[in-house]
């Protein structure tokens, strides 16, 4: 593969509380995630440079995005996240690259701009223990 802007997501899919797929691509504006890995020291004294082991994986994950109230899009999946703790698959896809992961969400916050516009945020983490992996 070459280079390539982050032009043209395919697939950008959170599940609703019921736990069907909702693609959500056309709602959000802007988003990130990572898959960071914890690190612990084990430099030993002998050392005159750090030594390191990776620890546990992680997936976060914050989508922003443009309120839609319209049945099974950005409104329908998150409007339950205050008052259910169920996991929600999360897939991710740009250039036949698929990144897929259980995610609980933390928050969904709107929020009503000087302008009139009216935005809402939402944050996710990794619930089930499986490594993030690219597929």
């Amino acid at each position: 593969m070459a280079k390539e802007t982050g032009l043209g997501w395919t697939t950008l899919s959170v599940d609703d509380s019921g736990g069907s797929a909702r693609a959500i691509v056309n709602d959000v504006t802007n988003f990130n995630f990572s898959t960071p890995r914890g690190v612990q020291d084990v430099t030993g004294v002998d050392k005159s440079a750090m030594e390191r082991l990776l620890l546990l994986a992680d997936f976060q994950i914050q989508l922003n995005g443009v309120f839609n109230d319209a049945s099974n899009v950005s409104h329908d999946v998150f409007k339950t996240v205050s008052s259910t703790s169920v996991a929600r698959t999360v897939t991710l896809t740009v250039s036949g690259q698929t990144l897929p992961n259980e995610v609980l969400f933390s928050d969904y916050a709107l929020t009503r701009g000087a302008d009139g516009s009216l935005t809402w945020s939402t944050t996710g983490s990794l619930s089930d223990g499986t490594v993030p992996t690219w597929a």
